[in-house]
């Protein structure tokens, strides 16, 4: 029998942050709940998690805010769902997540919330960021520069992290172009390589200090590769446009054709601005 409250509550259109995290305890009820919730752990809802995140900055690269909007609630279900589960572990609830978070943005912004002057710059702040954080991780028993670098973030990002960890400590080319002739090293080394595990290693050395040359050009290798494959998506769009004209499909056209309608699609997009 369920609590009158508790399908109060649930069905309240205001009832904000309490009814979603009530839904989630229903959702979650051994007796009541939904077979599938039930069956999820915390390696089983990761993956969810981390899609939801990049459909938060797609909507946002789309400036889609409707999207954007419903995008967030997704994300933050699934903070939710990952509090519950701990909660049934007796490990820590939602309200836990949101006091420890409050914890830590107060401590880190003793410019704001305590008596530091907010008199500095951009460039100062983020210092005294970076140095509360390894105090932080001083106090985790974290030894190494890279250590707390999280292993399940995308290759690219934590390559950047780590890169980043060691330029705190001197380990770094000061000149972008000492980046650039890396590059070509690497490059070179890929062509030279000749079996399949070899070739595999020059490549992630390469798209490595690609990582790097991006932090060295302050872009955020991530948002490059998005618009990158937006680019590419709408290019090969027009490709398909042009042949279903003539009633045709890339797969009834070559090579050549299609890389001429590529370069009159570059060029359309470049004379639109």
């Amino acid at each position: 029998m369920t609590d009158p409250k508790s399908d109060d509550l649930i069905h309240d259109p205001d009832g904000g942050l309490p009814r979603l995290l009530e839904i989630m305890r229903r959702l979650r009820d051994p007796e009541t709940g939904c077979p599938w919730d039930l069956e999820q752990d915390f390696a089983s809802i990761a993956p969810y998690t981390i899609e939801e995140a990049y459909e938060v900055a797609d909507a946002i690269e789309r400036e889609a805010w409707d999207e954007l909007r419903r995008e967030l609630g997704d994300l933050l279900f699934q903070s939710v769902f990952h509090a519950q589960m701990a909660s049934e572990r007796g490990l820590f609830d939602f309200h836990d997540v949101a006091n420890t978070m409050a914890d830590k943005m107060v401590a880190r912004h003793p410019h704001v919330f305590g008596d530091e002057s907010r008199d500095k710059s951009a460039e100062q702040q983020t210092a005294d960021w970076e140095a509360i954080k390894a105090a932080e991780r001083a106090d985790k028993a974290q030894k190494g520069v890279l250590d707390g670098v999280a292993h399940g973030l995308p290759a690219l990002m934590r390559a950047v992290k780590l890169q980043k960890r060691a330029a705190r400590v001197g380990f770094d080319w000061p000149e972008t172009d000492q980046v650039i002739d890396k590059i070509v090293e690497e490059a070179q080394e890929l062509r030279e390589a000749t079996d399949p595990d070899h070739r595999e290693e020059e490549f992630g050395d390469l798209l490595f200090v690609m990582a790097n040359l991006a932090r060295h050009l302050d872009i955020d290798p991530e948002a490059a590769l998005r618009r990158a494959n937006a680019k590419f998506t709408r290019r090969f769009g027009a490709i398909e446009a042009a042949l279903a004209r003539q009633g045709r499909r890339p797969e009834d056209s070559d090579h050549a054709e299609m890389d001429a309608l590529w370069d009159a699609a570059k060029m359309r997009e470049k004379a639109e601005g």
